[in-house]
């Protein structure tokens, strides 16, 4: 796993809000280089902390997808390298700190049974991840 800086956060936290955005339009609110940004996009693709980019739809357009919440435990002072491993993975479609039983919340999302069952094995394979309890959502109300 390659080690994350404040800027790749940030450039992360960016490309989650729009993956549309240009390198320019990044690298300006960064306030870095072009070149700097094209380079760390590089670096974070090869390195598989950018798994790939993806549309994410309003949950009313895709009402037949499954939405399942997992509570994460995480292992030892692992929890920045957890986050940026969440962080990169398509079936992730939200990720929270809590407190109480579980470090971070995960709102997953597939469109099969099948296809979870494939997020949910990768996430298990995450370095740092102790434990993990999932629940699939029925029903919203509100």
């Amino acid at each position: 796993m390659i080690s994350l800086d404040n800027t790749d956060h940030q450039l992360i936290a960016l490309l989650r809000q729009d993956a549309r955005l240009t390198v320019a339009a990044l690298a300006k609110k960064l306030g870095v280089a072009r070149g700097t940004v094209t380079n760390r996009l590089q670096r974070l693709e090869d390195g598989g902390v950018i798994v790939g980019y993806a549309v994410q739809l309003r949950p009313d357009v895709q009402a037949d997808g499954i939405r399942a919440w997992m509570g994460v435990l995480v292992e030892g002072n692992q929890t920045r390298s957890v986050i940026a491993s969440l962080l990169g993975e398509p079936g992730v479609a939200a990720l929270h700190d809590t407190n109480g039983r579980w470090d971070l919340l995960a709102e997953l999302r597939a469109q099969t049974v099948a296809e979870l069952s494939e997020v949910l094995e990768r996430v298990r394979l995450i370095k740092g991840i102790r434990n993990t309890e999932t629940s699939i959502l029925l029903a919203s109300y509100r």
